[in-house]
């Protein structure tokens, strides 16, 4: 039981570091925009859900280009999650390809970085 608890305090004190980190990043980068913290703690749930179930089958799917681009396009399908996520997200817009490949390593590294220290 003590697992189980130590588990969700856990998952929930990292989703609530990488939603404190989007709402830094979106000051700095351009063509990123969040109405609140509540929308960053939802774009840091959509994130980890798109990127959990839906970005492999992406990947799989296109893995012709990926050979053909030598590994570039993956950089395209990280941009397609951010786009896919600011459609399910109201009140997260995203501008450009350059503002949502930078959030999108931003986030990916603070995630990174927050599963290290917390776990």
């Amino acid at each position: 039981m003590q697992a189980i608890k130590y588990k969700i305090i856990t998952f929930l004190i990292r989703y609530l570091v990488i939603a404190f980190a989007i709402m830094v990043i979106q000051h700095y980068i351009k063509g990123i925009s969040i109405n609140g913290f509540f929308t960053a703690i939802k774009v840091a749930l959509v994130m980890g859900f798109l990127n959990a179930f839906v970005k492999p089958v992406i990947k799989f799917i296109s893995i012709p280009f990926t050979i053909i681009t030598m590994g570039l396009f993956l950089l395209a399908i990280n941009v397609i999650m951010v786009y896919l996520t600011e459609a399910c997200v109201p009140g997260f817009k995203v501008n450009g390809f350059i503002a949502p490949l930078i959030f999108s390593f931003l986030v990916a590294l603070t995630s990174w970085l927050a599963g290290m220290i917390i776990s």
